[in-house]
Order: C-alpha cells, then sequence, then structure tokens
C-alpha cells in the first residue's frame, strides 16, 4: 500500500512538472525575437516605395540594447503594422552598409523616420523608451512634426584627425535623437 501511494505522488508529480516544463517552453518560444522582428519587417525597398510612413531600425543580434526593446517595437509594429512599415537592417549585413553611411549609423539600435514620400525626417540612437518611440510613430502616421526629436543646428565636417576626430563603431550604443 505505501509503495502503490509513493509510485501514485511520484508519477502525479512527475506529469505536473512536465506539464510546466512544456508550458514553460511554449511560452518562451512565443515570446517575440529580433529574428522574428526582422523575418516579419517589410523589406525596404517595398518600403520606400508604397506610400506609407517608415521605420527603419538598423540592429545586430548581439545588440543588448537592441534586445531590450523587442517587446516593445512588438508591441508597436503590432499596432500600427497596418499603417506603418516596419523595416530591420542588420548592421552586420554588409549588404547595408550604404544605408549605414548614408544615415550616419554610428550606434545601435538606430531609429531612422521616413514621412510618405520616403523622406528621411528624423532619427534617434540609442534604446528609446515606448512612449517617446510611439509618440513620433503616432506623429509620423498623422503627417505630424515629429515631438521628440532633439533639434539640431548645421554642423561642419572635421577634415583633420588631428583635431580629434574618430570613427564611431555602429556596435557602440549611444543615446541621442537627431533632426535629420
Amino acid at each position: 500500500m505505501k509503495h502503490t501511494l509513493r509510485n501514485f505522488v511520484i508519477t502525479v508529480t512527475a506529469i505536473v512538472l512536465s506539464l510546466f516544463l512544456v508550458l514553460g517552453l511554449r511560452t518562451q518560444s512565443q515570446s517575440p525575437s529580433l529574428a522574428g522582428l526582422a523575418e516579419s519587417a517589410t523589406p525596404l525597398e517595398v518600403a520606400m516605395g508604397n506610400q506609407k510612413p517608415t521605420l527603419v531600425e538598423f540592429y545586430a543580434d548581439w545588440c543588448t540594447s537592441c534586445r531590450a526593446m523587442v517587446g516593445d517595437m512588438e508591441a508597436l509594429r503590432q499596432k500600427y503594422g497596418e499603417t506603418l512599415n516596419f523595416v530591420m537592417l542588420n548592421v552586420d549585413n554588409s549588404k547595408w552598409l550604404p544605408e549605414l553611411i548614408q544615415y550616419r549609423v554610428d550606434g545601435i539600435p538606430h531609429f531612422v523616420f521616413f514621412d510618405r514620400n520616403a523622406a528621411a525626417v528624423a532619427a534617434a540612437v540609442g534604446e528609446q523608451p515606448r512612449f517617446i518611440l510611439e509618440g513620433n510613430l503616432s506623429a509620423l502616421v498623422a503627417g505630424q512634426p515629429l515631438p521628440y526629436v532633439a533639434q539640431m543646428g548645421s554642423t561642419s565636417e572635421i577634415e583633420s584627425p588631428q583635431f580629434g576626430a574618430t570613427q564611431d563603431n555602429p556596435r557602440s550604443h549611444g543615446a541621442q535623437v537627431q533632426k535629420t
């Protein structure tokens, strides 16, 4: 009798633990990921020609800030995906080198906001709070000026390295917002 009860308790415990393990793995696999966002993203060529506003994110799989923002980016994509293009460009793919240079990507995540005419209107670098991105996306969809961009005056390029000019690495994580 003791052995039967003990075997029953062990069996029930094993079943319950197995269920928790399966449910835990299923929940974990349903969590958004950078790879999942990139896979479901609008291709850049399509986004630049379909008359929708666009958010381009330059990212890398190894970027901790990019990974930290995945949940927010997925939620924003769910909310704005019908009216806005979400484009993901991996900085480790040399295919995107012209865009990296054109949009001066010197830190990631690096976001570029485009209006309906595919004109870049603003950029943001570094991990951004969801409410900041959402405010900018809402304004972008409405065709209004983005509320969360820092105004910058024109600047001059430093031509001589003797003045401390350095080449920024896209793997650095800045936290600045600039008007383009």
